[in-house]
């Protein structure tokens, strides 16, 4: 397949996912919950004429004004992990930690171009090392969609995660007030979870609104369901392997992931931070709710 026709099949299948998720929402209790898009406003007294969509006066005898990339109502830094423990499970590049976010994220930048909203993309391993600008125009995004394409292929073992230094990196960079979405499985190592902690904690400290979502295939990794049997389990970013009974280990791990899960939920809820669980088998409603929620709090 050329890679003009990836990119116009990722664009679609994004729109489809938000246009689905529009239609859920009207039919579901959050009806009447604003997904208005910010193509247009109302008219206000002192606005200049020339503005004025003349075409839709015509059908509602209203006055609105065209909106422009100018009057950007918020900037959104998406941050994805792209380290090797994202590409867990091994099923296809469109069903692995990293090819879900990053289709979520071109669903939410589907949203973002949508409202007006300035979006930038952003990748990290052990370093952050792509860095898009952060602009609201059609250009940018089906850009940051090619990127996202791209990534998609990615097939590199044995590559750790930074999350700490990344995200004190972007909390300096990034324009105050800005909205940080992560997409991470958070399997940094568990001896340097306070750098983690310090790190969101500085996202908050300068003024960052922060979703946060943990990405994991929930039957796996979080409820370690698989055949009573030998396996042999590989570190992905290591390379360690362990030869093991599932369910030998399964106690050991799930007390250890879940006392884990908890220390982060704690600290999260500690530092305003909105913490979602995100499980790679389930829809993209619990992508695109969040987004939508706390930006309603912030505009």
């Amino acid at each position: 397949m050329k890679p003009n026709e990836k990119l116009a099949n990722l664009s679609f299948l994004a729109q489809q996912v938000v246009e689905g998720f529009i239609i859920g929402m009207h039919k579901s209790p959050f009806h009447g919950f604003s997904v208005e898009f910010a193509e247009h406003r109302l008219y206000n007294p002192g606005d200049n004429l020339k503005h004025i969509d003349w075409k839709v006066y015509g059908r509602t005898d209203k006055l609105f004004i065209k909106r422009y990339e100018e009057e950007t109502n918020l900037r959104c830094h998406v941050v994805i992990d792209t380290s090797s423990s994202m590409l867990f499970p091994d099923e296809g590049v469109d069903h692995n930690k990293l090819g879900f976010s990053c289709v979520a994220s071109a669903a939410l930048f589907q949203l973002f171009k949508k409202q007006l909203d300035a979006g930038s993309l952003n990748f990290f391993d052990q370093s952050l090392y792509y860095q898009s600008p952060c602009r609201s125009n059609g250009t940018h995004y089906n850009h940051l969609v090619t990127q996202l394409e791209n990534k998609m292929k990615l097939d590199e073992k044995m590559k750790s995660s930074n999350t700490a230094n990344v995200l004190h990196q972007i909390a300096d960079n990034a324009h105050r007030r800005s909205l940080i979405i992560l997409f991470s499985d958070m399997l940094d190592r568990v001896s340097e979870k306070e750098e983690l902690l310090d790190a969101l904690k500085h996202l908050k400290f300068n003024k960052h609104e922060v979703i946060l979502f943990h990405v994991q295939d929930k039957k796996k990794e979080v409820e370690f369901e698989y055949e009573n049997r030998p396996y042999e389990f590989i570190d992905l970013e290591s390379g360690e392997k362990i030869k093991m009974n599932s369910n030998t280990l399964k106690k050991t791990y799930s007390e250890q992931m879940k006392a884990y899960r908890a220390e982060i939920a704690l600290k999260c809820l500690q530092y305003g931070i909105d913490l979602v669980d995100a499980d790679i088998n389930t829809g993209y409603e619990q992508i695109l709710l969040p987004y939508l929620l706390k930006r309603n709090a912030m505009v």
